[in-house]
């Protein structure tokens, strides 16, 4: 591809030597979207954020984008129309009947890598992307087993997963979803993957933390993403059933996601062209009620 230019979809144009772009790889990853408050947050602000960010590869965590539990093709096709390139889920993959089916048309959509083969779960936990600018990102979705649904190892299953398609070699980058309660099982799986992904980042609780950072090997790493959600709320829910199950342990209803402005949240990762590995890692928060931060970036060059 010596000499060759590509026009990403952000503006600007992409060069080549020997194959090897000469930009790094601009990504973001978005957390838990929780209810119709976070689809309508990302729809706002997910447009705005790929251009003023000029990111090349979106991934958005969708296990709550329905009515606070699963998804339905309806919702995941807003959070596509809203610019996310691959969806994600997790413990909650199945709570809507239909993406037993819909996972299965669509290949956007991923549930976690390490079911049982004998679940004979739909769909798949690992897809190879090519972004319009013709550069490869794996994306993989696992699910965590401390305080979780006991599935098989992560472990293992992200270790096959990423000697089968290695960054820098079939993949230009590499981001994994790590959905898990246990702080220390995603920071365990951060260095476990360190040198040989992109970006490990952590969902499932909704609240974003502030380890933001680039491991010893170079793979981008945080503990949670957050929430596309309300945070006037229990994490992305509405108040009244959370307290009078803390206060009375005693449930009267169901849970029903927050309905006011969503805090978009996520990280914004810029990669190496050559390796893959990260550059740069940092938040995103915007709308809502959570202090406001977005990464300060150059344009790329025409």
């Amino acid at each position: 591809m010596a000499d060759e230019w590509l026009v990403p979809a952000s503006g600007g144009s992409y060069s080549y030597i020997d194959g090897v772009s000469l930009f790094s790889m601009r990504l973001a990853f978005f957390g838990d979207v929780v209810g119709r408050s976070g689809r309508e947050g990302l729809a706002e602000h997910l447009p705005s954020l790929r251009r003023r960010l000029g990111l090349e590869f979106v991934v958005v965590n969708a296990e709550n984008a329905a009515a606070g539990f699963g998804i339905t093709e309806n919702t995941a096709k807003d959070l596509f129309a809203a610019g996310a390139d691959c969806l994600t889920l997790g413990n909650h993959s199945w709570d809507q009947k239909e993406a037993l089916t819909y996972i299965v048309r669509e290949p956007r959509l991923i549930r976690p890598l390490n079911y049982p083969a004998f679940a004979q779960a739909p769909g798949r936990g690992a897809q190879l992307f090519t972004t319009e600018q013709g550069r490869h990102v794996l994306v993989v979705n696992l699910l965590g087993r401390v305080h979780m649904e006991a599935l098989d190892d992560p472990f293992a299953a992200i270790d096959g997963e990423l000697e089968a398609c290695q960054l820098g070699a079939a993949a230009d980058a590499i981001v994994v979803d790590m959905h898990c309660e246990a702080t220390s099982e995603k920071m365990a799986m951060g260095h476990f993957c360190d040198g040989r992904a992109s970006l490990v980042v952590g969902t499932h609780t909704h609240v974003p933390t502030a380890d933001q950072q680039i491991l010893p090997g170079g793979t981008a790493y945080q503990t949670d993403a957050g929430a596309c959600a309300d945070y006037d709320s229990v994490i992305g829910n509405q108040k009244e059933e959370p307290l009078r199950r803390f206060t009375t342990r005693i449930s009267q209803g169901r849970f029903k996601p927050a309905e006011g402005p969503a805090t978009v949240c996520g990280v914004y990762v810029e990669t190496d062209p050559a390796s893959g590995l990260a550059r740069r890692i940092e938040p995103i928060r915007v709308g809502g009620r959570l202090t406001q931060t977005v990464p300060q970036v150059e344009a790329v060059s025409a």
